[in-house]
C-alpha cells in the first residue's frame, strides 16, 4: 500500500520519520518549516495538500488532531469502495485511530502496523472487529472477490451483529473458512434451500446469475472472480458487437458478468481495435497467447481451418480461456457468433 504519512508539528516530524521507516511504501510530508533529510517539505494548508495527494496514495497517516482531518477530507470522500484508507495520530503517539475505509480500504490494518511501529494503542471502532466476529467485506477483499450491491453489507454485517440466522450458500467453502465457527451461519447447498430456510438474510458465494423471485433486499451476493473467456473474431469486428455476443451467451448460461476475470485471445489479435476497446469500456485484462501456446492445449473443438491458415494456430476461443484458466473447465465449448467466436472457462482452483 503506497501511504502518505503527514506531519505538520516537529514532534510529528519525529514520529512520521519512524513510521516511515518500517512502512516500506510510505512517503513523508512535513511542514516546510519543520522538514528534514526524511521528508518532503510542503507549504499548503492541509486541506490543499490531501486534495493534492488523494488520487496518488492507497492511504494516509495524518499526525493531527482528528478534527482538521475529518474537515480537509469531507469534500474528498467517494464511497467505502473507492476511499483510501485513513489513519489519524497524535503528534505524542500515543494513539493510532482507524478514521476511514477501516475494512476495505485498509485503515484498521494500517493502524495497527503504525500503532506497532509507534508503541502506541490502536483505536478501532467498526463493529464487527470489536465484537470479535467476521465481517463479510473483509471475506470478499480477502478473496478477491466482488460485492454485487455494497450496501448489502451493512445489511448482512447488522444481522451478523444482532446474531440473526444467516443461510450461506457456498460451493468454495471460503465462508466456512473464514468465519471459523462465529456467527449465527445456516450452511444451504442452493438458493432454494436458502429461500426456504426462514433465515433472516442470506450470503450467497456465486458467479451465476441469481434466480428471478429472489429477495435481494437482504442478500449479499459474492462474486469469485474465475471466468475467462477466450475471444477470437474477424478483423474489424466492433467493441458493442463483441460486447453484445458475451452478454448473450453469459445470459445464457446464468453467468455474471461481474465474474468475468479477463479475456483471452491470439497474439495475432493484439492490435484489434474493437477487442481492446472493450477490454477498456469494461476494465477486464485482455491476455494474448502465441500460436504454438494456442497449439499445445487440448481442446474438444475440431480444428479450424481458417484460424490456422490465417495465423498458424489450430482454434483461439478454446485454448485461449484454457490458457488463462490456469488449466480450468470449460463451461462453453467454442461458439461462432456472427463475427465472433467465443468459449469460456472457469478457474477451478481459487
Amino acid at each position: 500500500m503506497r501511504v502518505a504519512i503527514i506531519a505538520i508539528t516537529a514532534n510529528g516530524a519525529k514520529l512520521g520519520a519512524t513510521l516511515k521507516r518500517g512502512l516500506p511504501q510510505g512517503t513523508l510530508f512535513v511542514l516546510d518549516k519543520h522538514a528534514s533529510c526524511d521528508g518532503v517539505p510542503f507549504s499548503e494548508r492541509v486541506p490543499a495538500l490531501l486534495a493534492r495527494l488523494w488520487p496518488e496514495f492507497e492511504g494516509f497517516v495524518c499526525i493531527m488532531a482528528t478534527g482538521i482531518v475529518v474537515r480537509s477530507i469531507a469534500t474528498l470522500l467517494q464511497g467505502k469502495d473507492k476511499d483510501p484508507a485513513v489513519v489519524v495520530m497524535d503528534d505524542a503517539g500515543r494513539f493510532a485511530i482507524s478514521l476511514l475505509s477501516g475494512h476495505l480500504g485498509g485503515a484498521n490494518a494500517l493502524a495497527t502496523q503504525c500503532a506497532d511501529l509507534a508503541g502506541a494503542t490502536a483505536v478501532i471502532t467498526t463493529a464487527t472487529d470489536v465484537n470479535d466476529l467476521p465481517s463479510f467485506d473483509m471475506l470478499a477483499q480477502e478473496n478477491g472477490w466482488r460485492i454485487d450491491d455494497l450496501s448489502r453489507v451493512k445489511v448482512l454485517n447488522a444481522l451478523l451483529l444482532e446474531g440473526k440466522q444467516i443461510a450461506v450458500v457456498d460451493p468454495t467453502g471460503k465462508v466456512a473458512e473464514y468465519c471459523g465457527g462465529k456467527g449465527n451461519l445456516l450452511f444451504v447447498d442452493d438458493c432454494e434451500l436458502a429461500a426456504q430456510s426462514g433465515a433472516k438474510g442470506v450470503v450467497l458465494v456465486t458467479n451465476r446469475l441469481v434466480p428471478a423471485g429472489f429477495n435481494l433486499e437482504r442478500t449479499l451476493v459474492l462474486r469469485p472472480v474465475d471466468l475467462c473467456l477466450g475471444i477470437g473474431c474477424n478483423r474489424g469486428t466492433t467493441a458493442d458487437e463483441i460486447e453484445s455476443v458475451v452478454t448473450r451467451h453469459l445470459a445464457q448460461l446464468s453467468l455474471s458478468e461481474r465474474s468475468i476475470k479477463c479475456l483471452a485471445s491470439a497474439e495475432a489479435k493484439a492490435d484489434e481495435e474493437g477487442l481492446l476497446a472493450y477490454a477498456s469500456d469494461k476494465g477486464i485484462p485482455v491476455i494474448f497467447f502465441r500460436s504454438d501456446e494456442l497449439n499445445g492445449v487440448s481442446v474438444p473443438s475440431p480444428p479450424s481451418e481458417h484460424a490456422f491458415a490465417a495465423i498458424g494456430a489450430r482454434g483461439v476461443a478454446e485454448p485461449a480461456a484454457l490458457l488463462a484458466a490456469a488449466g480450468g473447465k470449460l463451461l462453453l465449448h467454442k461458439v461462432k457468433d456472427g463475427n465472433v467466436t467465443l468459449a469460456v472457462a472457469q478457474v477451478t482452483t481459487m
